[in-house]
């Protein structure tokens, strides 16, 4: 007769169970504790942002009281119709524009043409080529002011869109360059070699396959090239001294000068117009990056 032999025991012991549960519990504990500092986090970075645009709605009397009004009830729209309503304000607005337009376009233009280079050709000197563009990313931007100003006031460039385009496209360059290079080297060389097997030539095989790959990267440094030369101060105060040649952070400067007052409800709703033109760039751009991965990974 045989004997019947139990079988093991896999019951998991009540003690194992409670080691279990603890890292599952310290880790939904430390979850909570990080998005509540992200919370806090976001509402430090959002609360600058609310502020300006509450108080641009606010009159004088309003701002100068000692307690701080955090709803705009009963607010105006006088400081943005005095805004609106100076005729320096779009001077202002259309030197920024055109400068904003030339840094953008040539910008892209020449540092996706660097980046090209550098990460599809071997060539003497590529490798100091790279280093100078990290060099020279970290020189500190008012060191050359002096060479600068001396340099654009020889080419009688002083006071002129084209003068400050030029030395905003010097500091946009070397860092759009690294950006684009990293994007560029991201797309394999094998998606080109196998479309000109297909009868593609070299160049149809670029703009037809690769290029579309590239839009998302291409996007991205246009966004960061047009908020620097947007927002950049510093430079166009000293190249830009002719008060009818200012751009939009020299004009919000004056405002703040014009009067030993300050009047803070148009300084704040002049700052919140000028951000109107950033926003829907992002937005116009944001668009065309989703179509542009789309269509590369159709194309790839």
């Amino acid at each position: 007769m045989t004997a019947v032999v139990p079988p093991p025991n896999t019951a998991v012991p009540a003690r194992a169970q409670v080691v279990r549960r603890r890292p599952r519990r310290r880790a939904s504990a430390s979850r909570r504790l990080l998005g509540a500092l992200a919370v806090v986090v976001a509402l430090a970075w959002v609360f600058p942002v609310y502020w300006m645009i509450n108080s641009a709605f606010l009159p004088t009397n309003r701002l100068r009281t000692p307690e701080p009004s955090f709803l705009p009830f009963g607010g105006t729209l006088a400081n943005f119709r005095r805004v609106l309503g100076d005729p320096s304000f779009y001077d202002a607005f259309r030197v920024s524009l055109a400068v904003t337009g030339l840094t953008l376009a040539a910008a892209i233009l020449f540092a996706f043409v660097a980046a090209l280079a550098i990460s599809r050709f071997r060539f003497r000197g590529r490798k100091s080529f790279v280093v100078t563009v990290l060099v020279v990313q970290m020189i500190p931007a008012e060191g050359l002011f002096i060479s600068q100003y001396q340099m654009l006031d020889t080419w009688h460039l002083v006071n002129s869109v084209l003068g400050l385009s030029i030395v905003y496209v010097a500091a946009v360059l070397p860092f759009t360059i690294w950006m684009l290079r990293g994007f560029v080297s991201g797309v394999p060389f094998e998606l080109e070699e196998a479309a000109m097997m297909d009868g593609l030539s070299r160049t149809g095989a670029f703009f037809r396959i690769t290029f579309p790959l590239l839009a998302p990267g291409l996007v991205a440094s246009g966004v960061y090239g047009f908020l620097q030369a947007w927002n950049e101060y510093t430079l166009a105060l000293v190249v830009m001294t002719d008060p009818a040649e200012r751009t939009l952070p020299l004009w919000l400067q004056g405002l703040v000068e014009a009067n030993r007052a300050t009047d803070w409800g148009v300084v704040m709703a002049g700052a919140a117009v000028i951000t109107v033109p950033v926003i829907l760039f992002f937005l116009f751009v944001q668009r065309r990056m989703s179509s542009g991965l789309v269509a590369g990974a159709v194309k790839g």
